[in-house]
C-alpha cells in the first residue's frame, strides 16, 4: 500500500456522511403535492342554493392532482372570473360578465371549510346575482400556490334547459280507459 492514510480518509469520509433528515420530506412533499388543477367539468354549475327558484351563482368544485394524478389538497389563493360565451371562436371568452372573486386557501379553517372529503375537491360558491342558467358562460380559475406555483383551467358551463312545467291534460283521450 503506497498510500494508506489516503485511503483511510476517504473512507473515514464517505463512512462518516449522514443522510440529511429533512430530504426525504422534501421528496415526498413533491411527490404528494399539487402538480394540476382542474375545475370539475360535470359537478361546476349554475346553482340555486337558497333554494327559492332562482339561480344564486356558481358552485364551482376544484380539483388539485398529485404526480400520480391522485387528488390531493394545496394551499394557496384562487382568482375565479366569469365570462360570456363565443361559440366557434380559438378563444371563447367574450366580455367579462361580473368582478373576479377570490378565496383563499392558506389557513386551517379555510381548508376544512372548503373541502369535501366525498368528492375530494374545494367547493366555492360564487354569488352572482342575475345569472342566466340558460345562457352558456366560460368560468376561469387561476391558483396561485403558497409555495410559488401556478396552476389555470377553464370550463365551458353549458345553458341549461329550462325545466318543463308539467301538463295539466290528462295523459289518456277522453273516453278511453286503461286497464290496470
Amino acid at each position: 500500500m503506497r498510500h494508506p492514510s489516503a485511503l483511510l480518509a476517504v473512507l473515514l469520509v464517505v463512512g462518516c456522511s449522514q443522510p440529511k433528515f429533512d430530504e426525504p420530506a422534501a421528496r415526498e412533499e413533491l411527490l404528494f403535492g399539487p402538480t394540476a388543477m382542474r375545475i370539475h367539468p360535470v359537478f361546476t354549475q349554475v346553482k340555486d342554493w337558497a333554494d327559492d327558484s332562482r339561480p344564486d351563482g356558481i358552485e364551482v368544485l376544484l380539483e388539485f392532482q398529485d404526480q400520480l394524478g391522485d387528488p390531493t389538497k394545496a394551499a394557496g389563493t384562487v382568482r375565479f372570473e366569469l365570462y360570456t360565451y363565443r361559440q366557434g371562436q380559438p378563444d371563447p371568452r367574450g366580455a367579462r360578465v361580473v368582478n373576479p372573486w377570490y378565496a383563499s386557501l392558506l389557513t386551517t379553517h379555510e381548508q376544512i371549510a372548503r373541502w369535501n372529503r366525498t368528492s375530494r375537491t374545494y367547493t366555492f360558491q360564487l354569488t352572482c346575482k342575475g345569472i342566466d342558467p340558460g345562457k352558456p358562460y366560460v368560468l376561469t380559475a387561476m391558483f396561485r400556490s403558497s409555495t410559488g406555483g401556478r396552476f389555470f383551467d377553464r370550463v365551458v358551463l353549458e345553458g341549461q334547459e329550462a325545466p318543463v312545467a308539467p301538463s295539466t291534460q290528462p295523459t289518456t283521450r277522453p273516453g278511453v280507459t286503461t286497464l290496470p
